[in-house]
C-alpha cells in the first residue's frame, strides 16, 4: 500500500504542476483570463474538450497539444492509483478482520488461561491488577494509559511459584492448535502476534527439552522464568490490543471478555445484573 501511496502522490504532483503550467501558459500566450485558462487546462487534461474555449495562436495550440498528451496519462494515472489505493485498503481491512478472528480464537483456547497462569507466577502482580480490570467505560485513552504503564512495570516471575510440569502439560496439549495457527498466511502480516507465538513456542521447547522438571537447579529455573517473562509481556500487550479491538467493533464479545477477565478475581461469565 505504501508503494501505491507514493505513486499516487507523484501523479498528483505532476497533475497540479501541469495544471499550473497550462494555466499560466495560456494566460501569457493566449492572453486569456485566469478562469478561462484554468477551465481550458482542466477540460483538456480530463479529455472532455467542450470546445467553447480554444487556443488561437500557434504557440497556444502547441501548448494545448502538450497538455493533452501529458494530461491524459497523468489524469488516468491519478484515477488508477486512487482506485487501487481504495481497493487495497478494503482488502487490508478484510485481512485484519480475519486476523483478529484468529487472535480471538487463540485467546479463547490458549491466551486467557496462560495469562492466569503467568499472573500467578508474577510476585508483584498485585501492583497492576487493578489497572487491568477493564470496564464498559474504558476509552482508547484508557487502553493507551495502561499500555504505557506496563512499559514501566517490572515483571518478576518467581520460579518458586511456577509449576513447570503443569505449564508444560498445558502447552503440549495446545501445541497442535498453535501450529495450525502458524499455517494461516494472514498471521505473517501481524508481527506482534507472530512474535508472541514464537515466544510461547520457545518456552514450550525449553520445557520439553528437560527430562525431569521436578528437580531443576535454581539457575535453570531462573532461566525458564526469563522465558516465561518474555512470553508473559508479549501476551499481556497483545491481550490489551485485542480487548480494545473488541470494545470498538464487537460490544457483545467485549462484554464476555470483561466477564472472563483473567485478572479480575471477581470475574464470572454469568450475567447477574
Amino acid at each position: 500500500m505504501n508503494e501505491i501511496k507514493i505513486r499516487l502522490r507523484i501523479f498528483v504532483i505532476f497533475f497540479f504542476s501541469l495544471m499550473v503550467l497550462g494555466t499560466v501558459g495560456f494566460m501569457l500566450i493566449e492572453g486569456a483570463t485566469f478562469l478561462d485558462s484554468l477551465y481550458f487546462t482542466i477540460v483538456t487534461m480530463a479529455t472532455v474538450g467542450y470546445g467553447d474555449v480554444h487556443p488561437v495562436t500557434e504557440f497556444g495550440k502547441v501548448l494545448a497539444l502538450f497538455v493533452i498528451i501529458m494530461g491524459v496519462g497523468i489524469f488516468l494515472g491519478v484515477v488508477a492509483n486512487a482506485t487501487e489505493l481504495m481497493l487495497s485498503r478494503r482488502e487490508r481491512e478484510s485481512r485484519l478482520e480475519k486476523l483478529n478472528m484468529v487472535i480471538g480464537v487463540f485467546f479463547s483456547e490458549v491466551g486467557t488461561h496462560l495469562l492466569r497462569m503467568f499472573a500467578h507466577y508474577d510476585s508483584r502482580f498485585s501492583e497492576i491488577r487493578k489497572d487491568l480490570i477493564i470496564t464498559e467505560e474504558w476509552t482508547s485513552k484508557d487502553f493507551l494509559t495502561v499500555t504505557e504503564h506496563l512499559k514501566r512495570y517490572a515483571f518478576e516471575v518467581e520460579p518458586k511459584r511456577v509449576d513447570f510440569e503443569n505449564l508444560l502439560n498445558f502447552l503440549m496439549e495446545k501445541r497442535g492448535f498453535m501450529l495450525r495457527l502458524l499455517e494461516n498466511p494472514v498471521l505473517l502480516e501481524h508481527e506482534a502476534f507472530t512474535e508472541l507465538l514464537r515466544g510461547v513456542f520457545h518456552l514450550t521447547e525449553e520445557l520439553a527439552c528437560r527430562q525431569d522438571l521436578r528437580d531443576l537447579p535454581d539457575t535453570d529455573k531462573a532461566h525458564l522464568a526469563g522465558d516465561i517473562k518474555r512470553a508473559y509481556l508479549l501476551l499481556l500487550n497483545q491481550w490489551l490490543k485485542y480487548m480494545e479491538h473488541l470494545k470498538t467493533n464487537y460490544p457483545y464479545l467485549y462484554s464476555l471478555a470483561m466477564r472472563t477477565n483473567p485478572f479480575d478475581l471477581k470475574a464470572c461469565p454469568i450475567v447477574k445484573k
